[in-house]
């Protein structure tokens, strides 16, 4: 059984991808946080900003079978019935989490390729991650053990402590992305919110992004566009 927290369709918003029509698959659970506030600052990972808990988002759901799911996501794209669907060929469809690859295997792939969808995930990197995947996004938190140092993308949250992106960039990706730490979504979540101007903080890791892309060429600068256009 797939526990999923949501399905939607929206556009890419971050990295190589930004901008492109896709499915959003958001997969219930992490291995790196509860996803519950109270146990934030004891988290492998702590400045997480997306609801990942439970099933009761849009389209969310238990789905039995691999099959189902993946039908499902195409309903979504197509914006058709329950008793209908019509194939969109080459249509994105982005699997996340949460951590999705505590979840996602082969059969879901399969069905999903099925369906016609073209295949990205989006990992913290301590899985490795299955075959038959078309695009691998891992993006690397502090302190944790990464296994899946190849792929397609590198996405690499800058603000994280006890991090250098200089350790990842013999590894074997395509595009090295930095992205500045969303502080206002995170802050606003904790109980130990203070009165500090959080968008200037925002501002200034985009700035130091900025910098440090221009003196290393290897990364570019990922933005959360779809938070600039206010889509989901």
């Amino acid at each position: 059984m797939y526990q999923v927290k949501e399905i939607f369709y929206t556009l890419q918003g971050e990295g190589a991808h930004s901008g492109r029509p896709a499915v959003f698959m958001r997969f219930s659970g992490c291995n790196l946080w509860t996803g519950r506030e109270v146990d934030r600052g004891t988290a492998q990972c702590q400045f997480c900003d997306t609801d990942f808990v439970g099933v009761d988002g849009e389209n969310g759901g238990k789905y039995k079978t691999a099959e189902e799911l993946a039908l499902k996501a195409q309903l979504v794209a197509t914006g058709l019935g329950k008793e209908k669907s019509e194939k969109i060929d080459g249509l994105l469809i982005v699997l996340t989490g949460g951590e999705p690859l505590l979840q996602v295997d082969e059969p879901l792939i399969e069905a999903l390729h099925a369906q016609g969808f073209e295949i990205a995930i989006e990992t913290n990197g301590t899985i490795k991650a299955p075959d038959g995947l078309d695009w691998i996004c891992v993006s690397p938190k502090a302190g944790t053990e990464i296994v899946q140092r190849s792929g397609n993308e590198l996405k690499l949250v800058y603000g994280q402590d006890g991090i250098d992106p200089v350790q990842f960039e013999d590894w074997a990706f395509d595009h090295f992305y930095l992205q500045p730490m969303d502080t206002l979504r995170v802050s606003s979540k904790r109980s130990d919110y203070s009165q500090i101007n959080i968008h200037d903080e925002t501002d200034s890791l985009t700035d130091q992004v900025i910098a440090y892309c221009k003196a290393h060429p290897k990364w570019k600068l990922s933005l959360q566009t779809h938070k600039i256009l206010n889509i989901a």
